[in-house]
């Protein structure tokens, strides 16, 4: 039995962010129906769009929609829309991340649809949140989480300028966040048989990525600089690029108790005797000069020299990775980072996508199943309120469903 065996959830959601929730919830067993326009999630087409292209194949769109049901209807015709209030009424949990103001005026407000169903749980991601002047603004991740949330400001270097995050990050985090409090929602429901609005932002979101700096502004009134590679705080805790151009993270983030390690294994106990480098204090003052010292010592080797050396002598340290040192990378193979999935075809075919960040010992889950195309659940979930296929092929004609 899969972990979410039973739970019925009503996805209505648009790239990135509302599909990664109900896709996490897909992968640990849930019943997700994804309700889309008769033209389908936009996603779907993203990657021929950008490009000019024929693109149809889209990873990113397969990776948070496989294992659904696709259901096609028009929410802005009154029939499509009195069928999918009818949907949402009947399901465990509804998740969206359309805007408040487009909710209210196709009747799919929290408000309305908790009253239609008390036992509901309504899951909403936006940009912004519920309440404020920017409750409507375009939320995508870019802007609300990377941006206005703080973490491309804290990023940035002095000087420097704001960094262009990975696509679908802030989204994906995000997400997570949602599933956590929709779970604690069918926790709380089953205690009392009532269900209730779960929100979150990608705004909140991102400034709780950066609390740690946030929250000694708040506290303290003060909070660091933002990080340098060359003026760090702490250069044992810093990048450096090995002569095959390849970059590694020191981890030395006791600085005191990593120095000693660190200056052995980089063959320079001269260092010791250096009165800029004698305490934690002079090596943060003076981290410049030490940054120039690690840059040049770092040059004279590669990246899996440098991994022996730091072997030998107990020196903390992580490879910053390419995509493609991932895939060879014999840990994120053992931790089960990626995963098989049917592709979309339904001839058989598969191909490797990336699998949800948790594991459960106890109910394992099950391989994922291929995404749907557009509407390919249509009449079955439909014919489970009850349409015969007259009414369907009714509808269909209407173009009300597809």
């Amino acid at each position: 039995m899969s972990l979410l065996n039973g739970v019925r959830v009503v996805e209505m959601g648009l790239w990135v962010a509302g599909p990664s929730a109900g896709g996490i919830l897909a992968d640990w067993g849930a019943d997700v129906v994804k309700l889309e326009l008769p033209s389908g999630d936009p996603m779907r087409n993203i990657y021929g769009v950008l490009s000019g292209s024929t693109e149809s194949r889209c990873p990113p769109f397969d990776l948070h929609n496989r294992g659904k049901r696709s259901v096609a209807i028009d929410v802005n015709n009154e029939e499509g829309n009195a069928l999918a209030q009818q949907l949402i009424a009947g399901a465990d949990i509804f998740i969206t991340n359309m805007r408040p103001q487009y909710l209210q005026r196709a009747g799919l407000h929290h408000e309305q649809m908790l009253a239609a169903n008390r036992k509901l749980i309504y899951g909403i991601l936006t940009g912004y949140g519920l309440d404020g002047p920017d409750k409507d603004a375009p939320g995508y991740d870019v802007a609300s989480f990377s941006s206005r949330g703080g973490v491309c400001g804290r990023a940035t270097p002095p000087g420097g300028t704001p960094p262009t995050l990975p696509g679908g990050m802030g989204d994906n985090v995000t997400a997570i966040a949602l599933v956590a409090g929709l779970l604690g929602a069918l926790w709380s429901r089953e205690r009392t048989g009532l269900g209730q609005l779960v929100s979150t932002s990608l705004l909140r979101t991102g400034i709780f990525c950066v609390s740690m700096e946030m929250s000694a502004r708040l506290a303290l009134g003060r909070v660091a600089s933002a990080p340098s590679r060359t003026r760090p705080q702490n250069p044992l805790m810093n990048s450096y690029c090995a002569a095959d151009d390849k970059w590694i993270w020191l981890i030395g983030v006791e600085a005191s108790r990593h120095w000693q390690s660190i200056v052995n294994g980089l063959g320079v106990p001269e260092l010791f005797d250096d009165e800029h480098f004698a305490t934690t204090r002079e090596r943060r003052r003076n981290s410049t000069a030490l940054v120039e010292i690690f840059d040049a010592i770092f040059a004279t080797r590669s990246r899996d020299e440098w991994a022996e050396v730091f072997c030998e002598h107990d020196i903390w340290w992580a490879p910053v990775n390419s995509f493609e040192d991932l895939l060879t990378d014999e840990q994120v193979e053992a931790a089960g980072a990626f995963v098989s999935m049917p592709t979309m075809a339904g001839d058989g075919s598969t191909q490797m996508s990336i699998a949800s960040p948790v594991d459960f010992g106890g109910q394992p889950v099950a391989a994922p199943s291929a995404p749907p195309t557009v509407g390919s659940d249509t009449e079955k979930v439909l014919g489970e309120l009850g349409l015969d296929i007259a009414e369907l092929t009714r509808l269909r004609a209407a173009g009300v469903i597809n």
